[in-house]
């Protein structure tokens, strides 16, 4: 005989995966399944390799991102394999004259020149890779490419073999430090409940089973590509156009919420536009945090920019400065969906304190 239930009082759930009912029941409380229990491999799947809490815990783009981020992976992998057996090649393994030393000699030429390049590239571009981090993104996979390119062809030029991959070394150092930078970047705008931690550690576990994959069919390579140069070349180039390709997708698919220099851009010419404040050439230059002789030239701009009250909000935007302190545009991109709490505006470091007329 069925159970007659007085009343449900309250009702949990965990994201999607699972939801139970609090009833009472003859002045009992009970907690019951609501609907039937079922195991369920994809949720087990779920579990280890998506963020607790998916998706509500994570961005609208992140399972486009991640699924393009895991081929793009895929790919890169199998072009390893291809640039390893190269490099082996090519410091001597298989070959009687080579000798431990002068091998030894080249990795630790290579270890240091990426070394040097990865603190250069910090220094030079350390501060951008915030605001343009779709394209470092996709800059460092470029370079990527071209660093594991040269390292297949480096056993053909034995004279310069060492310069070469010295060369790739320090582009693969640059990879590393704009692909890990952006990632983190990229894990800041996914991350919906301060989880970025778990969305890294998730993003790690992916990574990983799809090495494994790689290496796997790796092996069902490596028999069909040894002293196969041709074979090597063509699966390689067939490997990096798609790499390439899910990169590029992979980058599309973000869509960020907060304001960068060229997001901004292009909301302010929108904006000006269909307003009609004013005009001015299509690619608005913008800079922030910049000398004020490089935004206000003349005591009229200067006395135009304190009589509509922009100078505290922008520096660096010529002829719209005033538009960050208009009340209606700030409305209009809160509306629009945009995050105006936090912004990637690569901001310079000059700031200007000024005096008003007291009146």
């Amino acid at each position: 005989m069925e159970r007659k239930v007085d009343a449900i009082v309250a009702t949990e759930w965990y994201g999607r995966a699972e939801s139970w009912k609090y009833v009472v029941h003859d002045g009992v409380m009970e907690r019951m399944k609501d609907g039937m229990f079922s195991f369920s491999l994809v949720g087990v799947f779920k579990s280890v390799f998506l963020p607790q809490g998916y998706p509500e815990s994570v961005s609208e783009d992140y399972l486009q991102y991640q699924f393009w981020d895991t081929l793009q992976a895929f790919a890169s992998t199998l072009s390893w394999t291809l640039v390893t057996q190269a490099s082996l090649k090519g410091v001597g393994v298989g070959n009687q004259d080579a000798t431990v030393a002068a091998a030894t000699v080249t990795w630790i030429l290579r270890d240091g020149t990426g070394m040097l390049g990865r603190i250069l590239f910090a220094w030079q571009k350390g501060s951008k890779l915030d605001s343009d981090a779709k394209k470092w993104r996709l800059f460092a996979d470029v370079l990527n490419d071209i660093a594991m390119f040269i390292e297949i062809l480096a056993p053909f030029f034995p004279s310069f073999f060492t310069l070469i991959v010295c060369t790739a070394g320090v582009f693969k150092s640059i990879v590393g430090v704009a692909g890990g930078a952006t990632r983190a970047a990229l894990t800041v705008h996914q991350a919906r409940r301060d989880n970025m931690a778990d969305i890294s550690a998730k993003d790690g576990s992916q990574e990983t089973l799809v090495n494994l994959a790689g290496l796997i069919v790796s092996l069902i390579l490596i028999p069909l590509i040894t002293d196969n140069f041709s074979l090597s070349l063509s699966l390689f180039f067939l490997f990096t156009i798609l790499h390439l390709f899910a990169n590029y997708k992979a980058v599309r698919s973000v869509v960020m919420e907060t304001f960068n220099q060229a997001r901004l851009s292009i909301v302010l010419q929108q904006y000006l536009k269909d307003k009609r404040i004013l005009k001015f050439k299509k690619n608005t230059p913008i800079k922030l945090g910049v000398k004020l002789q490089d935004v206000v030239q003349s005591p009229e701009e200067f006395n135009l920019a304190l009589s509509t009250n922009s100078m505290p909000y922008l520096l660096g935007v010529r002829n719209v400065t005033y538009l960050l302190s208009n009340d209606e545009f700030l409305n209009g991109v809160d509306a629009a969906g945009w995050d105006t709490k936090r912004t990637l505006l690569n901001w310079d470091e000059w700031r200007a304190d000024w005096k008003r007329k007291s009146s």
